[in-house]
Formats: structure tokens, sequence, C-alpha cells
């Protein structure tokens, strides 16, 4: 365990951290993370179509939120952000491009390995992480295993090498073969192998990002001609603004026949969620079948959302829309307390790192700004005000860049002619400038550095359409959410470095702000 020092008479003296969570031992930690999966697509949420059955069922059986939020739409800053747990504005990871500036003082490796966790890492990486961090290290990308052994490996590689952004056939790759099969057979064995001392695994799967492709029985499962008609199209991208507008260009520059291939891509990408629904199954049996599901705490997850046809878009990059900030998270196993329908709080990415602290009696290091959602997870008492809200940040700084004909895709590097879908979607114009999302009640504002606004009601504009900023029937609910959206602002300043003399740094032990 940790130790805290405490002040009594001006005298330093350690004192044993206490489990805020009695156990005898500390519990195994599993981080299940998918890559780019919006949260509605699911059962749960009341999508008519059987794509996360047995996600579903865990979720009712145990803890779930449709209130869970990325830290920004882009997979390293979410990823830095979650192992950190620091916002993208603290840890400087912004783009995908940034990765090697993370700053932080603590992260949950340190705290696990401090703990004497023995700690892996299975399938896409794309954090600050280094193969010498974790004691065991299988990392795989979206085009294939980083350094294919097997023929299988390197057949997948391969494939996926040369499918790029889509591929419309069924995948010749069977379901046996397909990266999140091999993830899973991989985590299965390194489970079995170190069962005899708390451990740490985060089973990262690359899908449902692009490239999307999918085989069968999955391609069948989700034919175009099976899917829900969508509530929104491209005819809704002047409401949306520039940078939806760009984006929209980009796409059709590189998939010319974008509007008549999108419902076969959205059937794809269910049917690739679907099969990793199938294996977090397998895994989560496997895990029961060893004895090991009581004394392991499983987070299911993603880092991102994505349109999935939205606007008449794929994949993600212009806007803080709920497609693509909205995140799935369950909760399962060890102390976990069981709530059939969704908790109401607002949580973020950024809190997965304080909450595992809390659960194995850690102290949260200071430089965190996520919150603890031990208390809520396990039953107990909670400030109900501290999760009444979330930000969302957007943007690498400057001056929005809009459509310039000075800059062409080509010139920008967004786009390679050569190859079908061969885009970019986060680039110069997409994330350019900064912006800011907040969530409150059924309420979301979004402002830009040069102060224009947007704000939605939830309840009755699901997708986004209406911009009721600044009308007067709104304006009480508009204040209320600048006022939050200002709070987290000052909030989200990152302390750090602390100061190196005399002051003593408050901080609460499960990081709440709006602590009772």
């Amino acid at each position: 365990m940790n130790c805290n020092k405490l002040l009594i008479g001006g005298i330093a003296i350690q004192s044993v951290a206490i489990p805020l969570y009695s156990q005898v031992e500390n519990p195994n930690i599993i981080i299940i993370m998918t890559d780019q999966q919006r949260a509605d697509i699911c059962g749960r949420e009341g999508f008519p179509m059987p794509v996360t059955p047995y996600v579903d069922s865990l979720a009712k059986e145990n803890t779930w939120f449709n209130r869970a939020y990325t830290v920004m739409p882009a997979s390293s800053p979410a990823r830095c952000s979650m192992f950190t747990g620091r916002f993208p504005n603290a840890t400087h990871v912004r783009t995908n491009h940034n990765v090697g500036d993370v700053f932080y003082d603590t992260d949950l490796i340190t705290v696990l390995k401090e703990n004497h966790y023995q700690t892996a890492l299975i399938g896409k990486n794309h954090a600050y992480l280094k193969s010498s961090d974790l004691d065991f290290w299988s990392e795989y990308s979206h085009w294939g295993k980083s350094k294919p052994q097997t023929e299988v490996e390197k057949k997948v590689a391969k494939f996926l090498g040369k499918a790029v952004g889509q591929y419309l056939e069924p995948s010749p790759i069977p379901a046996e073969e397909q990266q999140p099969s091999q993830i899973i057979d991989q985590a299965i064995d390194w489970v079995t192998q170190h069962k005899e001392q708390p451990f740490f695994t985060w089973i990262s799967f690359p899908e449902p990002h692009n490239p999307y492709q999918i085989c069968e029985p999955y391609y069948s499962m989700f034919a175009p001609d099976k899917l829900p008609k969508q509530s929104t199209s491209r005819k809704d991208l002047l409401k949306k603004g520039e940078k939806y507008q760009i984006l929209a260009a980009l796409e059709d520059a590189s998939c010319p026949d974008l509007s008549k291939d999108l419902q076969r891509l959205r059937g794809n990408y269910m049917g690739m969620i679907r099969l990793i629904d199938d294996q977090i199954k397998r895994f989560m049996d496997h895990l029961a079948e060893q004895g090991l599901l009581d004394k392991t705490i499983v987070v299911i997850l993603s880092d991102h959302g994505d349109y999935c046809g939205e606007y008449g878009l794929i994949r993600k990059g212009a806007g803080l829309c709920e497609s693509l900030i909205r995140i799935p998270m369950v909760w399962a196993g060890y102390g976990i307390k069981k709530h059939s329908t969704p908790m109401e709080a607002f949580v973020s990415l950024a809190d997965i790192f304080p909450t595992l602290c809390s659960a194995i009696g850690a102290p949260i290091p200071k430089g965190v700004q996520g919150r603890s959602l031990w208390p809520m997870l396990t039953g107990e008492h909670y400030p109900k005000d501290e999760f009444s809200s979330i930000v969302v940040q957007l943007g690498f700084g400057g001056e929005d860049v809009p459509l310039d004909e000075s800059l062409s895709f080509e010139q920008e590097g967004a786009i390679d002619t050569s190859k079908i879908a061969g885009f970019d979607e986060l680039n110069t114009w997409t994330q350019s400038g900064t912006s800011r999302a907040v969530r409150m009640g059924n309420y979301k504002l979004i402002m830009d550095s040069y102060g224009n606004g947007e704000l939605y009601d939830l309840k009755k504009d699901p997708y986004e359409l209406n911009n009721v900023y600044g009308k007067k029937e709104y304006i009480e609910w508009q204040n209320k959410l600048m006022e939050r959206l200002l709070s987290w602002e000052l909030r989200l300043q990152d302390p750090l470095p602390l100061p190196r003399r005399r002051y003593h740094f408050k901080q609460n032990p499960y990081n709440y702000h709006f602590a009772q």
C-alpha cells in the first residue's frame, strides 16, 4: 500500500493508507477498451438491433453510465488522460501528434506497480506507454499486429494494410482470426498464467475504428436493408458549421461513392462491435470459470465515438457532437453494486485512474483532475452536485483555420489520392482553434475562443440541429451552463508543479470539488 504523510504538531509522520473498500487482497483490474465506439448503438439505450447483447446484460447486472464522456474525441489525448487522470490541457496531449509531450507526475501504471501488480497490454496502445513500462506487451494496431510472427498474424496485417479505410465485401479474415479474437486468445492465456498475484490487464481492441471490415456471419447480420433509418443527412451540414462542411468535402474527395456506400459502412461498423461483444463474453466466461470474476474489477469503455453516418459523415473529426464525445462505460465484478438502470452521474474517462486508486486503497496523486467513482460504484454516499456536469475539450490552439484555397487537402497531408478512403479526418481544419462543451441536465453548451456559442436541448433535439443559444426562453439554462463551464475551466487549471515551499495543497480524498 502507498503511505500518506500527516502533519501532527508540525511533525510529518507516516500512516498506512486504509482501503476505501474493505478487502483482504487487492482486486485484479481489467480495462477493456474499444476504439471509436459510440455509446448509443446498444440495446440498453434502445437501439433495435442486437449489437451488444452480452455487454447489455452485464451492464444491467452491475453498474453502467449513459452520461459517460471522453475528454477529447481523439485517441491519444483520450488514452493519455485515462492513464494520468488529467485533461488534455494538462497532459499537453491535444492531438495524436503530441504523445511525446505528455506531462504528469504519477500515473496509473506507477501506482499499480507500487502496489505489486503484474501489468500487461494486449491490443492497441496509442498512449505514451512503452513496452518497458509493463511486464507484458503484445501490441496491435489498425493495420495488424505490430510485429507479426505467425502466419495468421502476417495474413491479417497484409489484408488490413490493403483495406486502408474500408472493405465493402465480406472480409476474407474469418472470425477466429480477426484481431478481437486473437487479442482475447492472448488475454485468456496471460490471465490464466498470472492469476496467483494481483494483475492489471489493458485489453485494447483497435476496432470498430476504420478500416471498416467484417466477416460473416456479422456482415449479413447487419445488412444495409436491416438497419434503422437515420435521422440526419448531408442536408443538415449547413446547420453544423464550416468545420463539418470541410470534413464532408474531404470525405467526398477520398470516397467518391460515400453516399451510396454509407449504409454498408454502418453495417460493417455494427458488425465489428458485435464481434467484440462476443469476444468479451468469451473472456468474461473464462474469468468466471477460473473463479476470478468476484476478485476482479472489469471496466468496459471506449476512447471516443464515431459519426457512423450521422450528418452523412463517417469516423470523427469536426465538432463536439454527442456521437463523438459520449462513450459506453460499464463497471462489473469486485465490489460493484448492481444498478439495473443507468447512473444519473456525468462521468469522464479522466475518472478511471482516481477510481482505481480508491478501489485499492491508494491515495489519488497530486495533479490528477478526475474524480473517484468508487463510492457510487459500491453504493456509498457521494455528493450529487460533483457529478451534475462534465466538460469535454477540443482543439490544439491558435486561430481557427477556415477552408483556405491556398492550402489543399493534398498539401496539408489530409488525403492520399492513391487510396480509396485514404483520408485523415484529424487535420489542420477540424482540429484548429479551441472549443469546450459542457453537459448538464438535458442541455449542452459549446463555446469557442471567439465567443461563438451553441446551446442544445438534447431531450427535444438529440441530434443537435436546433441551436437555441441566445434565445430568450433558454437564457436561464444558458447562464447556468456558462457558469459551470467557467467553473470547470478554473478547476482544470493545472496545479503542477506544486509550490516547493511552505504551502499545503488541499485535496479531497476522492478528488471531489463540490464535496458536501
